[in-house]
């Protein structure tokens, strides 16, 4: 029997019942609410923050209804993640992506614990100290590697030997961001800013790529990141919103410019610009402006973004009609609720924005 993928909050009817609950209008939720969960509740393997009783909790989160059902099944998720992933460092084994990162791995499962309401449950230091030990170099065959180094690839295409990802959905400034805003909140374990500090070294250093394989951590000389996409998901906006977490965890105001100038630069360049090619809020205008204006919130000097937000903001509401899909990350709902710019139900912390 395949999985219900109406509980899938990247694209199913989650994302669309999220816009109302932001918007107010329970009554238009409850029947996208209901078809969520006609077909049951996924507590297997795939159940994350964007699929299943994790993504039910997210949206039943942002409308203020705690289930503690769905809490309790969830619960019950991040301990067998969380088994799986300690058997797997027993065993001295490289992490794949879906184990740590935000869309499918414990960093999404974080966030969620985060994000519910009261004080965060013990289980959320359980996650945290997890991936505070990503921090921890690894060795494969006599090669001191990134502890987040992961076996498997991004996409469909072959990494030869590997590959540390940098990118908020999949990579490493996933960790980093919900580490950072655990800080944020008072919510420390062991190790965790000494983790942030190697994270956010990494990033200063390799961010401006997608990914980093083996011949490029090999190579005598540094290499020039092409101009990217600077979208929310992988790029230089993406990350430029985690190092300025981090350095507001950390009081660190040399690397919150840095980090402001990194976004102003993705923001105003036009060989990075136009690589943006959709208005959907993964890797699109959406996302840009979303990132955006977080980043300026966030500044003591905001004013700096006010003509690149206008601009983006222009370009995603020439855009949003041709978005084919209905849903939240690649579709209209996500796209709306950027352009609308509200965020009292906190729907950015599936993002890791806030």
């Amino acid at each position: 029997m395949s999985p219900p993928r109406t509980q899938a909050l990247a694209e199913g009817v989650l994302g669309r019942a999220l816009l109302h609950i932001e918007r107010g209008n329970l009554d238009a939720a409850r029947p996208l609410l209901a078809e969520a969960v006609a077909g049951g509740v996924s507590t297997g393997s795939n159940a994350c923050l964007f699929h299943g009783a994790p993504a039910l909790e997210f949206v039943l989160g942002r409308a203020g209804s705690a289930d503690r059902t769905v809490q309790a099944a969830v619960d019950r998720v991040v301990h067998a993640r969380l088994a799986a992933a300690r058997q797997r460092r027993e065993s001295a084994q490289l992490p794949t992506l879906a184990e740590f990162d935000l869309i499918r791995g414990l960093t999404g499962l974080g966030a969620l614990l985060l994000a519910r309401a009261g004080w965060p449950p013990p289980l959320l230091h359980e996650v945290l100290t997890h991936l505070v030990t990503l921090a921890v170099p690894a060795e494969v065959d006599a090669r001191v590697l990134p502890g987040w180094w992961s076996p498997d690839s991004p996409g469909h295409q072959e990494i030869a030997g590997g590959h540390a990802n940098n990118g908020v959905a999949h990579g490493i400034a996933g960790p980093l961001a919900l580490l950072s805003l655990a800080t944020r909140h008072d919510i420390l374990v062991e190790g965790q800013i000494d983790a942030i500090e190697t994270f956010v070294t990494w990033l200063e250093e390799f961010g401006g790529f997608y990914w980093i394989a083996l011949g490029h951590l090999l190579a005598d000389e540094p290499q020039q990141a092409p101009p990217l996409r600077p979208s929310w998901c992988y790029g230089d906006l993406g990350i430029a919103r985690t190092l300025q977490l981090a350095a507001l965890a950390l009081g660190d105001d040399a690397r919150r410019q840095k980090a402001e100038e990194l976004a102003l630069a993705a923001l105003t360049d036009p060989a990075r610009l136009d690589r943006v090619t959709d208005a959907s809020l993964c890797h699109g205008w959406a996302g840009l402006l979303t990132v955006a204006t977080a980043i300026a919130a966030d500044s003591p000097t905001p004013d700096r973004f006010a003509d690149p937000i206008w601009q983006t903001r222009q370009r995603l509401v020439a855009g949003i009609a041709e978005l084919v899909k209905p849903g939240f990350l690649e579709g209209r709902a996500g796209a709306v609720l950027a352009l609308e710019g509200s965020n009292m139900t906190g729907w950015t912390r599936a993002l890791l924005i806030h």
